[in-house]
């Protein structure tokens, strides 16, 4: 399996793909799409809007990057926002449609243990998340029952990769003791 390095919430979902032809891009650029304290905690390859690229599901979303040499996709679900979601399974692959504000998003070609992996956790990010037509939170923040512990870890992991300085880390550090 290929090694990315980018940093470790990433480093370690990308090691548990099956597959990364077509996604390598994708995962190296990810970092530049996530919010401020937004982890990765799977990922998976599939296909939507005719481009191939990688779903991300975080802490705090569920995305789809496409990063290609001509252009570049981004299409990003709030957990809030999504109301239901499907997954169809073949042989191999199958389908995760998102059903979002009225709206329906198909990403294909997306394998099979790694889609239905996916799509459970999504149902159950939407379980513990806002309901449909709540209003919107004024900043995204982290999905609950992602425990103290478990936070501060990853951003231990992120300082010791040396992607947040120690700066940065205190300030993180503080602002999830404060959400106590």
């Amino acid at each position: 399996m290929a090694t990315f390095n980018v940093r470790p919430d990433i480093d370690a979902a990308a090691a548990k793909l099956s597959n990364t032809f077509g996604a390598k891009r994708e995962i190296k650029r990810l970092p530049e799409v996530l919010w401020e304290d937004e982890l990765v905690d799977m990922l998976a390859t599939g296909t939507y809007a005719n481009g191939t690229g990688i779903v991300a599901m975080t802490n705090m979303r569920l995305l789809f990057l496409k990063h290609g040499v001509m252009s570049q996709t981004v299409e990003d679900f709030p957990y809030g926002k999504v109301s239901s979601v499907q997954w169809h399974g073949g042989l191999v692959m199958g389908t995760l449609t998102v059903y979002t504000s009225g709206n329906r998003a198909d990403i294909k070609n997306m394998p099979k243990d790694q889609g239905k992996a996916m799509a459970d956790k999504l149902r159950m990010h939407i379980a513990q998340g806002t309901q449909p037509g709540a209003a919107p939170a004024a900043a995204p923040t982290p999905v609950q029952g992602q425990d103290v512990a478990s936070r501060l870890a990853t951003l231990d992991q992120l300082r010791a990769a040396g992607a947040i300085t120690d700066a940065e880390y205190q300030d993180r550090r503080k602002a999830i003791i404060d959400s106590l």
